[in-house]
This record gives C-alpha cells, sequence and structure tokens, in this order.
C-alpha cells in the first residue's frame, strides 16, 4: 500500500496554533520504501527552527492532523 503524501519539497506552510513560528518551507522529504515506514518533512520556519513533522495522511499523527496547511500562493492582480 502506498503512503498518501501531503506535503512536497518546497511548499509554503503555517500552523494553526503556532502563528508565531510563523511561515514555513519544506526543505527535505523522507519516504520509507519499507511497508509501513514513516514518511517525514522537515520545515524551516521564520522563526529559524526546524521542525519534523509525519507526511503520511494515513497515520493519525500526520502533520496535516496535527495543525499545519499549506499556503495557496495567489495574487488578486492575476487573471
Amino acid at each position: 500500500m502506498r503512503a498518501k503524501i501531503y506535503l512536497k519539497l518546497g511548499d509554503k506552510v503555517r500552523h494553526l496554533n503556532y502563528c508565531r513560528w510563523g511561515i514555513g518551507e519544506v526543505i527535505e522529504e523522507k519516504n520509507s520504501s519499507l511497508p509501513g515506514g514513516l514518511c517525514l518533512v522537515r520545515i524551516l520556519f521564520e522563526d529559524g527552527i526546524e521542525r519534523s513533522f509525519i507526511n503520511n495522511l494515513d497515520n493519525e499523527m500526520c502533520c496535516y492532523y496535527t495543525g499545519i496547511r499549506l499556503i495557496e500562493e495567489f495574487s488578486i492582480w492575476e487573471t
């Protein structure tokens, strides 16, 4: 069974409960090739701290369920 990956390298994110961390960017992905292995991402936030999170939507501790959200980049001036 393949893992359902949430974030990919270069994605911009924020945490719902920790606004003081600022905006973060995914700087590393690690995906296990073993069945049941972990998929991890490392995110560098504006506060200068790198934090690691589980990146598999099938895992109840996935970063999405703990409050990490993608930031949709768009401009109101683009058509």
